[in-house]
């Protein structure tokens, strides 16, 4: 999961719309094998709890040797009141705990299965499971725990119905909401990459401009924000503006006015008759 965090992260503050993308489909894959996983362990319940018991038992083979493993199942054996995976006698499977060992903890199980009594300031006995693999439950009921652990969780999880819904919510949310977003971001960077407008260094590049000639002032942190007016710069040798070039008077169509009327050879004539128009058309 760090790996395919740091995918994300990387993808989402360079931008890059290819790591985004795998990000979005690993956390999609993961969220659906984790659901399919769930379905099949309610489904198979046997199955399921066989193959724990079989992973447990193979924990227990290796539990000094395995730190990890040893301090989950110390802690899970003090919180659920348990021991072993399907029961006490799952010990015997491990070297230090079989009845046949000749060492202090032969026939034992570990300290974090005994009934204990918390008092302030008492001292662990680390040997109060001391022989107790050779003997049955009922003379163990004040000694060890006998419940394994997979019973024990699986109790805890029908009675605290709440708790369960919580915890499958609380895996599953942040990985929902992380392919939410993944792909509210990627499906931006998709519309902004195809804008007219985007700042692509690789064309600028080829074209000649020099980084030093644009103006990011508005490209935002990651030099990729749309700006009103593009950040090409205007060639000096072109101007800015253009001067508006004269437009010819439109022509009406219709009749042409009339020529004025020939004075007489002989008479005169009124002064407004040279300025009448035929107003008709």
């Amino acid at each position: 999961m760090f790996s395919v965090s740091l995918v994300g992260m990387v993808g989402s503050l360079r931008d890059n719309k290819t790591l985004l993308h795998m990000f979005l489909c690993v956390l999609c894959v993961l969220l659906a094998l984790q659901a399919i996983a769930l379905l099949v362990a309610l489904i198979f319940e046997r199955k399921t709890t066989a193959l724990f018991q079989s992973s447990i038992r193979e924990g227990i083979k290796h539990y000094y040797d395995d730190l990890d493993f040893k301090n989950i199942l110390d802690f899970v054996q003090e919180k659920f009141a348990c021991c072993g995976g399907d029961e006490y006698k799952d010990w015997a499977v491990n070297q230090y705990h079989f009845c046949n060992g000749t060492g202090p903890l032969a026939c034992g199980v570990p300290y974090t299965c005994c009934v204990r009594r918390k008092v302030v300031g008492e001292v662990v006995n680390t040997l109060c499971g001391y022989k107790t693999l050779d003997k049955e439950r009922v003379e163990l009921d004040e000694v060890i725990y006998v419940r394994g652990c997979i019973h024990a969780v699986n109790l805890w999880l029908s009675d605290n119905v709440g708790a369960t819904v919580g915890l499958c919510f609380a895996v599953g949310l942040p990985q929902l909401l992380g392919i939410v977003l993944a792909c509210l971001f990627w499906n931006l960077l998709v519309e902004m990459s195809t804008s007219a407008d985007m700042v692509d260094f690789r064309f600028l590049r080829r074209a000649g401009y020099q980084y030093s000639e644009l103006d990011l002032s508005g490209a935002g942190w990651c030099l990729c924000l749309p700006r009103d007016g593009g950040y090409l710069p205007v060639p000096a040798s072109e101007p800015e503006t253009w001067a508006d070039e004269p437009q010819e008077a439109p022509v009406l169509a219709g009749p042409r006015p009339s020529a004025p009327p020939e004075a007489p050879p002989g008479g005169s004539q009124e002064i407004g008759a040279f300025d009448e128009v035929d107003n008709r058309a």
